[in-house]
């Protein structure tokens, strides 16, 4: 069975793993002592290591080797747009174990979801936020991605390279894309409604190419997963683990 990854603050030799991390080493996947599991502080670093002594929900660790990961040179980051109900968490989740570098939450003209500034947007962040986090574990991630604050159109339209827009009527396919060896694209996934001709025209006008993944139309959830993976097998960006760091 693979083992399983606990995100740390640090990587010390010894690692005291609490709060709600510890109390799920500990109470939930019953950790014992002689147990070996992942450690990651989130941001590159991975070691194997050894449960020392286990509280009640509290598990002490002694770390055995360490290695680190360098971020793949080729990033992407997620424009995903707000989707209703628990559609977000799923679009997020799924883009996070598919190897998404960083997430920005996308006020789009058509979508339902409103965070609007206050409470109810914080705790939607919030959401989100710890959807990634929890997805970067399950898929032994040793870089959790970044999740922004809420953005509009203008701020995608002033990112500094590639901007890549999921669209239904684009006559250029993903798997035809040239896409560079490094640097950072931009992936914007509109809401259920689509992405609206005013947000595209601005888009293009930044430079922005739009594209579609096939013949069928993907939910607003399932669409930045599905583009995730073609870019995975189109870049070397899935070979890139294969470069860490040798065990220490």
């Amino acid at each position: 069975m693979t083992e399983a990854l606990f995100l740390v603050d640090e990587l010390g030799e010894r690692v005291l793993l609490d709060g709600p991390e510890g109390r799920h080493a500990a109470a939930v996947k019953r950790i014992r002592v002689g147990e070996t599991v992942r450690l990651s502080d989130g941001r590159g670093a991975l070691a194997r290591a050894e449960a020392v002594a286990v509280g009640r929900d509290t598990v002490e660790f002694a770390v055995l080797s360490r290695e680190h990961h360098p971020a793949p040179p080729l990033r992407i980051t997620l424009a995903q747009a707000l989707v209703k109900g628990d559609r977000g968490e799923l679009a997020v989740e799924t883009a996070t174990e598919a190897g998404v570098d960083a997430i920005l939450p996308w006020r789009a003209a058509r979508c339902v979801a409103k965070w609007e500034q206050g409470p109810r947007g914080d705790k939607a962040l919030a959401r989100w936020r710890a959807t990634v986090r929890e997805a970067a574990k399950q898929a032994r991630r040793p870089w959790v991605p970044e999740v922004g604050e809420p953005v509009d159109t203008r701020r995608l339209a002033r990112h500094d390279g590639p901007i890549l827009v999921l669209h239904e009527s684009a006559t250029d396919v993903l798997a035809a894309t040239d896409l560079p060896v490094s640097g950072d694209v931009l992936l914007v996934v509109g809401p259920e409604g689509g992405v609206s001709d005013d947000e595209l025209d601005l888009l293009v006008a930044a430079g922005a190419k739009a594209v579609r993944l096939g013949p069928e139309v993907l939910r607003a959830s399932t669409a930045a997963a599905v583009a995730l993976g073609a870019i995975g097998a189109l870049s070397a960006r899935w070979c890139d683990r294969a470069h860490a760091a040798p065990p220490s």
